[in-house]
């Protein structure tokens, strides 16, 4: 490939990401955004959602030089605290002692990129520009301005669709193919978005290294660190029946549904009811699709390709992950696309698949389990055994969260295996009086 030009549909986190890691190889990017520049223009309220940096997506900042940067503004939560409907409080380490996930601004972090690909890679990034049609005879791209209507074609060697959930390049692969498959799954349960502000000098009004959740049965909500000393809040709740969004229409009803859920949180958000009224209700969709490439030169990655729901906080992790593996096979197949793209989407597929289907399954880990004793005497047994025998057991969260080698595919199939083991474990008599003895030790190493 002799000009090695590149253009890359989204310049979100996975696309700007993307951009340097091919920028680093030689090759001339072109990127085309749909919104307009985030760093020039405010980010509408309620949309800013907080993301979890976990070591997948780690890996994927420190390949381009850029992780200590992100490190000074993102905070370490520990764990989960737990906050009962009672009033009553309880602390849950995600792995061992010094293991953390990061709570990160996902603007800081996409603005950061964009400086990076600009400013010290070459990229170009064209905004306000919507991609309308793809060629694929001739391998051209088109694009209307969102204010001008003027309509740009771009011609490259290589095209990536890194543009989000509701992909266009997807869509316009997805008329352009025979038999490709595509699914999209909204769970019953949107999200909108609320704040805890900062107590007096900037002071965190809850733990600052945790991530707080709310477990309420069929619905939940959670609040991430701020640097400034805020919690972005996120509430999580059916669409509709009898504690819904359906059902919070006016201030009254609002206040009269978080005084009776979530009363321990209403005294540390005075903004609440105008936050309520004022910010979004968003969906929460996965997607599921094949294929991912297309013409030896066409690669959908990111979201684009696999989005998930927010609740393993893998989303940008697996993003980021993907131009971590691609890269590698640049080096792998000596730039050979055919290769390189044919092995990606081999690779990822099943990848992407498990960390959807793993998210899914988090909701409801999330929103019931976590304040079940049941549950939490198993995570206990759990974390002793692998503490002792951490050769033969990585509890699945860790898999996910903090072995960036297993990938997502073997952590389901190891997780669905521990979790045989614990149903025999927990079915033991008396297990809550005797969970730490040597019985239950060699029950669980009997079947390993």
């Amino acid at each position: 490939m002799e000009s090695k030009h590149v253009t890359i549909v989204g310049a979100g986190l996975v696309g700007s990401l993307l951009s340097i890691y091919l920028a680093k190889r030689g090759y001339k990017i072109d990127i085309y955004e749909r919104r307009p520049d985030m760093r020039k223009t405010s980010i509408s309220a309620g949309k800013s959602i907080n993301l979890a940096l976990s070591d997948r997506g780690w890996r994927g900042l420190e390949g381009i030089g850029i992780a200590e940067e992100i490190r000074k503004i993102g905070i370490p939560m520990y764990g989960r605290y737990i906050h009962n409907r009672d009033g009553s409080s309880a602390y849950q380490p995600y792995g061992k002692k010094d293991q953390a996930i990061f709570s990160v601004s996902r603007a800081d972090i996409n603005m950061k990129l964009m400086d990076l690909a600009e400013q010290q890679n070459g990229v170009k990034i064209h905004f306000n520009e919507r991609c309308t049609s793809v060629d694929r005879k001739d391998h051209t791209v088109h694009f209307e301005h969102n204010d001008t209507h003027q309509v740009t074609t771009a011609k490259s060697d290589l095209l990536f669709g890194a543009d989000g959930a509701f992909a266009a390049s997807r869509l316009n692969m997805q008329l352009s193919s025979d038999r490709f498959e595509y699914n999209q799954h909204y769970i019953s349960a949107g999200y909108k978005e609320l704040i805890i502000p900062p107590g007096e000098n900037g002071s965190f009004l809850l733990e600052k290294n945790a991530l707080h959740i709310w477990p309420r049965g069929s619905f939940m909500m959670i609040a991430l660190p701020n640097p400034d000393g805020n919690f972005t809040c996120t509430l999580f709740l059916p669409f509709e029946g009898e504690k819904s969004f359906a059902k919070l229409q006016t201030r009254e009803a609002v206040k009269k549904f978080f005084d009776e859920e979530f009363s321990s949180a209403v005294p540390l958000m005075p903004t609440l009811l105008d936050d309520f009224m004022n910010n979004p209700t968003s969906s929460l969709v996965t997607v599921k699709c094949f294929p991912w490439t297309f013409d030896d030169r066409i690669a959908l990655i990111g979201d684009a390709a696999h989005a998930i729901v927010p609740f393993f906080g893998q989303g940008m992790n697996c993003g980021f992950e993907d131009c971590v593996v691609l890269d590698g096979l640049i080096s792998k197949h000596k730039e050979n696309w055919p290769a390189i793209l044919d092995e990606y989407q081999r690779l990822r597929k099943p990848d992407g698949d498990a960390i959807a289907d793993l998210a899914i399954a988090n909701f409801v880990e999330m929103r019931d389990k976590t304040a079940d004793k049941t549950f939490l005497l198993q995570k206990k047994i759990e974390a002793k055994f692998s503490e002792k025998y951490p050769d033969k057991w990585i509890p699945l969260y860790s898999m996910v969260t903090f072995s960036p080698h297993i990938r997502y595919h073997e952590a389901m199939s190891y997780g669905k295996r521990q979790q045989e083991i614990m149903d025999k474990v927990m079915a033991m008599p008396d297990i809550e009086s005797r969970w730490d003895s040597a019985e239950v030790e060699n029950e669980i190493l009997k079947h390993i």
